[in-house]
């Protein structure tokens, strides 16, 4: 081996073990999601002014792992979610909202610290409250300490989807300014602590149909991306929002600049329901439920390219990326319409349709978003 070959991939394993892992998974997909009947919460987004816009979400179709709270290690599933910042899992006093999921038992811990500030979240389906508490949780290797959470005790907002999702609680991921009560999350004081750590988290899914996954915090693994990470810079650092150019459609331009913002704890792609519904008619979808859209299977690998032009650059989704396919039986488009209010939109939200396909760095150190193509499963390094 070359010297210059042997310092290359000491370079690339040193980027690629550097990094703090955090595996994921999910219960089903969105297709299996909506034939199940699963249950759906509604999360809220907020952008300030009274801007609120709901987003109906099925339980058990969120990428979800592990974290664990307190001394001796209280572990706990969460779904680790770029479009919220608070932590939250049940307390040991929660109603019996929480049904039979573990909780925060604050007396078992020896670095627990009382808080006691109220706290309450924006689900529009109905309250979500409990009271903040510290003590230091681990998210993969990585050790926090001093983390304001909330250890909720009434959750009957989530109602019966919560107390029978595969997962415990939410790690948001988005930044403090959004934070209720403006707690620092996780990620931020876990940045805070680990100066020499690269401000930067990513999330590799794999292809449109995986139920598998990855989250590193500290670190960027090459193993799961092609090319040049590109870099687009955010507008704004409240959620993990930047600018695209244009939504194209084959050679349709279906729309011109828009606000998008990048959510790990949505499933799909979401945009103006006008512009879906003439994304559905142009592709030859059938309108199954209102808004929601299937295709023959056997059509899936003519249907067009779908290109999102972001700081000049071409992000090309195919068909069997925005198609789920449940084994070739039946396919949903992977676009849902959701209409934001003035001056909110036109905003379109890349979730996990985009995500899997176009492997995303959330790098906070530089206020910025990277973009490179996800390796496909066959070619990338196992977990």
């Amino acid at each position: 081996m070359s010297l210059r070959l042997f310092l290359a991939t000491v370079l690339v394993l040193a980027v690629a073990v550097s990094a703090h892992r955090v595996h994921l998974k999910r219960n089903m997909n969105y297709l299996k999601a909506l034939k199940s009947g699963a249950p759906t919460y509604e999360r809220v987004y907020d952008f300030g002014d009274g801007n609120k816009v709901v987003i109906n979400d099925f339980m058990g179709m969120q990428f979800y792992g592990p974290i664990s709270i307190g001394t001796p290690a209280q572990n706990f599933q969460v779904v680790y979610d770029t479009g919220s910042s608070n932590l939250w899992v049940a307390a040991s006093n929660c109603s019996t909202s929480c049904g039979l999921k573990p909780r925060y038992t604050a007396s078992s811990s020896s670095t627990y610290k009382p808080n006691g500030t109220v706290m309450s979240f924006a689900y529009a389906s109905g309250p979500v409250s409990g009271f903040e508490s510290d003590d230091v949780i681990h998210m993969g290797t990585t050790l926090v300490t001093d983390q304001v959470f909330t250890e909720v005790t009434n959750a009957s907002g989530l109602g019966l989807a919560y107390a029978i999702a595969p997962w415990d609680g939410i790690c948001g991921l988005a930044f403090p300014s959004i934070s209720a009560t403006y707690a620092t999350p996780p990620f931020f004081n876990m940045m805070n602590q680990n100066p020499n750590m690269e401000q930067v988290f990513s999330f590799y899914l794999q292809d449109v149909n995986s139920d598998t996954g990855v989250l590193d915090f500290g670190g960027i693994d090459t193993a799961h991306y092609t090319g040049e990470l590109k870099n687009v810079s955010l507008t704004t650092t409240t959620y993990w929002e930047t600018v695209m150019d244009s939504f194209t459609v084959g050679t349709k331009k279906m729309h011109g600049i828009a606000r998008i913002v990048l959510d790990s704890g949505t499933s799909l792609l979401t945009g103006p329901s006008e512009i879906v519904t003439e994304i559905a008619t142009l592709i030859g979808a059938t309108q199954l439920l209102p808004g929601r859209y299937t295709v023959p299977c056997t059509s899936v690998s003519t249907l067009p390219t779908i290109k999102v032009q972001i700081n000049g650059d071409v992000w090309e989704l195919d068909g069997s990326d925005y198609i789920v396919n449940d084994e070739n039986v039946e396919c949903i488009l992977g676009i849902m319409g959701l209409d934001m209010p003035a001056p909110i939109g036109p905003l379109w939200i890349m979730g996990d349709v985009f995500i899997k396909k176009v492997f995303t760095v959330f790098d906070a150190g530089n206020s910025q978003l990277r973009f490179a193509y996800a390796k496909q499963p066959s070619s990338a390094k196992k977990f």
